[in-house]
């Protein structure tokens, strides 16, 4: 398959941009995005999110079209133009799926990719399906556009693959090549060219299912499990905080058994966690069943920011602090440390809580990018990291009645707060879900 396939991708994110990298080592590929200044920029050998290096990008960037060539040849060529896409052979789609305001899975940006690829399809060609989605979307949802859009029949003209993404923005060990790949395809035969496709990149090798839809079960669940998980230690965190006892300890001693599951309270936002387990329980209630697990999970998870914005609040209490007109300083607003992703991050919840009190929130976050930042969560008050200088003679602008470590970044970890903050100011640290000592 490596001999003759001419990748497209479509969607250059978080997903998308790692994949075609790692692709373009051993085939030519088109990065599609309908972002003409992500797209300009990716041309340019830069990558906002972070998640590839300049240096790593450039040395696999053309600067034409690769099918146009009369040899085959590996490497990458970015794109805006829907035209460009016409004479690959396999369309891999890893655009988002998000939830709308109700929590409902949104499929407008998987239908419209969908309905852009099947313009352009023919005959043998294979279009795999990277985003998350609830079992049945691929073949149920996006084959019917497919076919209408191109006019041919599935499994006879084209065939299907799913293989979900498993991205963890930030982590620089378990990239894309390292962590395995679950695949699968509509047909035996598609499946096996589907698996020998991504075997070829993937150095962790890959998990061939039995079925698309298995495939796709089996992503959901994956962030589902981790999401109920946490909302038994956010719960514990609730009741130990009435309890008066520090929940990260008693998750220290009880870790000591072998069998216990070392997970940690938080905030639980992000592109995956936050938004996958809804997907599972719109497919459970419209086959007639009320998942009440995973939705209540998702409740408790969702509830976390206005218990930490109240915790905040009662420390600064019981120190004194009057909460209208305190001035808070708030250390990150990423979803998650050492990552630029600020997609669902829980962080400007606590904010707005803390503003409705009538607290004025400074936030400080040197990962995350300003521009997107006001862009997705305007009014916010963002601070470079140098601002907060102790040594400026503007001090005084500076001076905390408490800080929140809501993201720990490891500029954060060391960072000694005691020069920005008042006299009976109070540190509260998310992760351990209490106050501690400044």
């Amino acid at each position: 398959m490596k001999q003759k396939s001419k990748i497209a991708i479509i969607g250059l994110g978080y997903v998308g941009l790692p994949l075609a990298r790692l692709f373009a080592t051993q085939y030519p590929v088109i990065g599609f995005d309908t972002n003409h200044e992500r797209a300009q920029q990716i041309k340019a050998g830069k990558d906002h999110t972070g998640e590839i290096s300049s240096a790593a990008l450039k040395a696999v960037l053309l600067q034409d079209h690769p099918f146009a060539r009369e040899e085959y040849t590996t490497g990458l060529y970015i794109t805006a133009e829907p035209r460009d896409l016409q004479s690959a052979n396999v369309y891999i789609i890893t655009v988002p799926t998000p939830v709308d305001k109700n929590n409902s899975p949104d499929l407008s940006h998987i239908l419209e990719a969908t309905r852009l690829v099947g313009a352009f399809i023919k005959r043998d060609d294979i279009i795999i399906y990277e985003s998350t989605v609830y079992p049945g979307v691929t073949e149920e949802e996006c084959v019917p556009v497919l076919e209408r859009e191109s006019g041919l029949k599935f499994n006879k003209d084209f065939f299907c693959g799913y293989s979900p993404e498993r991205i963890n923005p930030g982590d620089v060990e378990r990239t894309v090549e390292n962590i395995i790949k679950v695949t699968s395809g509509s047909t035996a035969e598609a499946a096996e060219k589907v698996d020998a496709l991504y075997r070829s990149v993937i150095k962790a090798g890959t998990h061939l299912a039995s079925s698309i839809k298995v495939a796709e079960a089996s992503k959901v669940i994956e962030n589902a499990q981790r999401d109920i998980n946490i909302a038994f230690v956010n719960e514990l965190a609730k009741i130990f905080a009435r309890l008066d006892i520090p929940t990260s300890e008693v998750l220290k001693a009880a870790a000591t058994k072998w069998n216990f599951l070392p997970f940690t309270p938080g905030l639980v936002g992000g592109h995956c966690i936050g938004v996958d387990p809804f997907y599972l329980a719109q497919k459970a209630q419209e086959s007639g069943y009320y998942s009440e697990l995973i939705l209540t999970a998702r409740r408790v998870n969702d509830s976390m920011a206005e218990f930490v914005a109240q915790q905040v609040a009662l420390a600064m209490i019981k120190n004194k602090i009057m909460i209208n007109g305190a001035k808070v300083l708030m250390l990150g607003i990423t979803f998650k440390p050492n990552c630029r992703d600020i997609r669902n991050s829980k962080i400007i919840d606590v904010v707005r809580v803390l503003e409705g009190f009538g607290v004025e929130v400074i936030v400080c976050d040197p990962w995350a990018d300003e521009k997107e930042v006001h862009s997705r969560f305007s009014p916010v008050t963002l601070v470079d990291s140098d601002d907060l200088n102790i040594s400026s003679a503007d001090r005084q602008n500076h001076t905390f009645d408490a800080a929140i470590l809501g993201v720990a970044h490891n500029e954060f970890i060391n960072m000694d707060l005691k020069p920005l903050l008042t006299k009976d100011a109070i540190v509260y640290d998310v992760k351990q879900m209490r106050a501690v000592v400044p």
